[in-house]
């Protein structure tokens, strides 16, 4: 454990019938909730200032804790929703290494949530049961994927789909005022999900569920998830989506050549064999496919498969980007090539199109496959940040939290 704070830039059915949530509020006003939210530099600006000089609306923010916090998108987007987080878990050093060096200002635990007390955070932290206003988390998601049910079987047997089931461990012992929970779509049909909205009903929380489109929210990436919210005997209602999507052009035009940029992690070189060169030259710019070459130019392999399209395909300028996974620094994992250069994109650039800063720091950056993973596998902050406003205000409504001076600031 180790003290470790903020840096940039398809409807699914809810989970609950009114019956189900017949013992929850709702006369909610959304339209008094829900504001357009956009993460830029200056957002993070007032979090550092605020921090820097002790000013006194940080300290009057609602409390949150980040569970499976990875490098920090969901700490990000919490921070810049009206969040102050507190503390931090999750079991990957590197991670850790990346989410300290941002989030100096929040508790860490380098640690396997299963062998984790709840008593420990609440010791460390000096919380009381109620006391914390929100438990946030995004438990492993390969377990859920949509890849790994191509077999026709909904249900996977992999161990980190009980992840999710050690959340309730933590709402059990903090009794937080509400409960955040991302992860992919596939999460939906999982029996553990189905416990778990069970018992969090059965334990007093009214929670919901929906399919969102991230890019709906100011992050230029077509990325869908699964989001529960709940809030202990309050319903909390989704964010509203923005009406303007960042495009590309937006998240990365605007960024030097890399090799000699001086960010690190937008320098780091790439290697192709002279075939693959080849073929990558002759996709056509601004959203070209291999499937607009030439049967004769095309990979052996691609013309054997009429499947996976995408792969080796150049992102639109004018579009939002495909969903960054932790394969998006190679081509031949899908549509991963820049719009106009003949390479695939730099870290630098998944991560602004993830929605993280340009400022993000990433200490080890020597390595692309786990540069790609931390960044993949990471939380939109402007997707979060939207929904972890409308918490924040409805647990205000409500007057379970301070109001503090953050719309202000």
């Amino acid at each position: 454990m180790k003290n470790g704070a903020s840096q940039r830039l398809a409807p699914a059915a809810g989970s609950g019938s009114p019956s189900e949530i017949s013992h929850c509020s709702t006369n909610l006003n959304t339209s008094d909730l829900v504001t357009e939210l956009r993460v830029d530099d200056s957002d993070v600006t007032t979090i550092e200032a605020m921090k820097d000089s002790g000013h006194s609306a940080c300290e009057n923010r609602p409390t949150a804790i980040d569970l499976f916090s990875g490098c920090g998108g969901l700490t990000l987007g919490l921070k810049l929703g009206g969040f102050r987080v507190i503390g931090a878990v999750d079991i990957d050093p590197l991670s850790i290494e990346t989410y300290e060096a941002n989030h100096d200002d929040v508790t860490v635990w380098t640690a396997d949530i299963r062998d984790l007390e709840p008593s420990e955070i609440q010791s460390t932290l000096d919380l009381e049961p109620g006391d914390l206003d929100l438990v946030a988390g995004c438990p492993p998601c390969q377990g859920f994927s949509t890849m790994r049910t191509l077999n026709g079987s909904l249900q996977v047997e992999d161990p980190r789909n009980d992840l999710l089931l050690e959340v309730l461990r933590f709402v059990d012992a903090l009794r937080p005022k509400a409960v955040m929970i991302e992860n992919v779509p596939g999460l939906a049909d999982d029996e553990s999900f189905q416990v778990f909205c069970g018992r969090m009903k059965k334990a007093g929380y009214c929670g919901d569920q929906d399919v969102l489109n991230a890019a709906e929210y100011g992050v230029p990436q077509r990325r869908k998830r699964l989001i529960y919210v709940a809030g202990l005997r309050t319903e909390i209602p989704f964010a509203e989506p923005v009406e303007d999507k960042l495009t590309v052009k937006d998240a990365i035009g605007d960024l030097p050549k890399p090799g000699q940029s001086g960010d690190p992690i937008h320098d780091l070189s790439e290697r192709r064999t002279p075939q693959v060169m080849r073929l990558i030259q002759r996709i056509p710019q601004d959203g070209g496919s291999r499937t607009d070459l030439p049967i004769e130019d095309q990979l052996e392999c691609h013309k054997r498969c009429d499947g996976f399209k995408d792969v080796y395909g150049r992102m639109a300028w004018s579009e939002v980007a495909p969903t960054i996974t932790s394969g998006c620094f190679n081509p031949s994992k899908g549509r991963f090539l820049h719009p106009e250069e003949h390479r695939a994109i730099t870290m630098r650039e998944a991560a602004l199109l993830q929605g993280f800063p340009d400022s993000y720091k990433f200490p080890k950056a020597t390595s692309k496959s786990s540069l790609a993973m931390m960044i993949g596998n990471a939380l939109p902050p402007p997707f979060i940040a939207a929904h972890a406003k409308v918490i924040r205000n409805t647990l205000q409504l409500k007057g379970v939290t301070p109001s503090g001076d953050w719309e202000n600031m």
